[in-house]
């Protein structure tokens, strides 16, 4: 008998898979990554049809013996306005592709989950800056996962070394509800990058797409 679970998550990466299917990379809170095959997905009539990247819903999955296909999904919802231009698709890859640097199969990832949700919810609303979600999404997945320092990474002045401490502290759910000025914006990035360059040694695709658009 296969075995059905129920998972909440974030769909990462949506593949093609032979002439109608999807290969799925979910980020789910429960089992950490979860790798499964939506079968028909990409026809239009498809109850599947919007299992997609960004996608967060319920999703049902089952185990054959050789791999997880795609049951079913309740709840979803896609970020309007991720994909409006270069930028914003970018950084929504990003932010994807970092998640998974740190996910593993198996191991819960409700934190992660919620940080990916509040971020990507954060970018379609567009009220602050695309380059403070970023950094702000950085440093507390690094965070998560103990790659952290309690004080910044480099030189910054009072308003950006509050903004770091904030972003450690915080619930997630108020993570994205502040400004910097120019001056403290460009202290806090900096400080990030130094943080992630010091730890995170993978390049990532979309990161290096969105910078060179910058």
């Amino acid at each position: 008998m296969n075995d059905k679970v129920s998972i909440h998550g974030i769909i990462l990466s949506a593949l093609p898979a032979g002439e109608a299917d999807r290969k799925l990379v979910i980020l789910s809170g429960e089992m950490g990554r979860v790798t499964a095959f939506a079968r028909g997905a990409r026809r239009p009539n498809s109850p599947l049809v919007a299992a997609r990247p960004y996608t967060y819903g319920e999703y049902s999955i089952y185990r054959t013996r050789n791999y997880n296909v795609l049951d079913g999904m309740e709840g979803a919802r896609f970020f309007d306005g991720l994909t409006r231009d270069f930028d914003t698709s970018c950084l929504a890859g990003y932010f994807a592709e970092f998640a998974d640097y740190y996910a593993r199969e198996g191991l819960e990832a409700k934190d992660e989950v919620r940080l990916l949700y509040a971020a990507l919810s954060a970018v379609s609303k567009g009220v602050i800056p695309q380059t403070l979600i970023r950094r702000v999404f950085e440093l507390r997945l690094m965070a998560i996962n103990g790659e952290y320092s309690q004080q910044p990474f480099a030189p910054c002045a009072q308003a950006a070394s509050y903004a770091w401490s904030y972003v450690l502290s915080s619930p997630v759910e108020k993570l994205f509800s502040f400004t910097l000025e120019e001056n403290a914006a460009s202290e806090f990035a900096a400080a990030v990058e130094k943080l992630r360059v010091h730890y995170i040694d993978r390049k990532f695709r979309s990161l290096e797409l969105l910078d060179t658009g910058e």
